[in-house]
């Protein structure tokens, strides 16, 4: 899967038709007429409260698509607000401690090194993995 083009309203018309749900069940968990539904499958991004009810139906986590892209296309971060402390970097916005990596991720930070198009002291500061882990996905994979 490509990351950096989401269509959304494709990928859950995907999972609809693995998890075999019928459209009447889908339409009425989701409280919408079939014309609806339809142009929900052809939206390219949906509003997240409508999101999240496909996430619970489909029992697929459709957020962590955008997560994945943002670990793979935004700009690094600034390395002034890394150097501060917890205490000057305070927000009120809840803050994880893991980080996501997909297989996918893994695959595609580790083609770059095979590739010999980032270092791995690269990936490390660009990407924000910790050293301990690329090494260990050297390991593994």
């Amino acid at each position: 899967m490509l990351f950096k083009d989401i269509h959304v309203g494709e990928l859950i018309q995907k999972r609809v038709e693995e998890t075999g749900f019928s459209s009447d069940r889908v339409m009425n968990f989701m409280q919408c007429s079939h014309e609806e539904l339809r142009q929900m499958y052809k939206s390219k991004s949906l509003d997240t409260e409508t999101l999240l009810k496909w996430s619970k139906l489909l029992s697929y986590d459709f957020f962590r698509i955008y997560s994945q892209h943002l670990v793979l296309y935004s700009p690094p971060s600034s390395s002034e607000f890394y150097q501060k402390t917890k205490d000057e970097r305070k927000t009120q916005l809840p803050e994880f401690r893991k980080n996501i990596y997909t297989l996918e991720m893994i695959t595609f930070i580790l083609s770059l090194l095979k590739a010999n198009e980032k270092t791995k002291k690269e990936i490390i500061e660009e990407y924000r993995i910790p050293k301990t882990t690329l090494y260990k996905w050297i390991k593994k994979y």
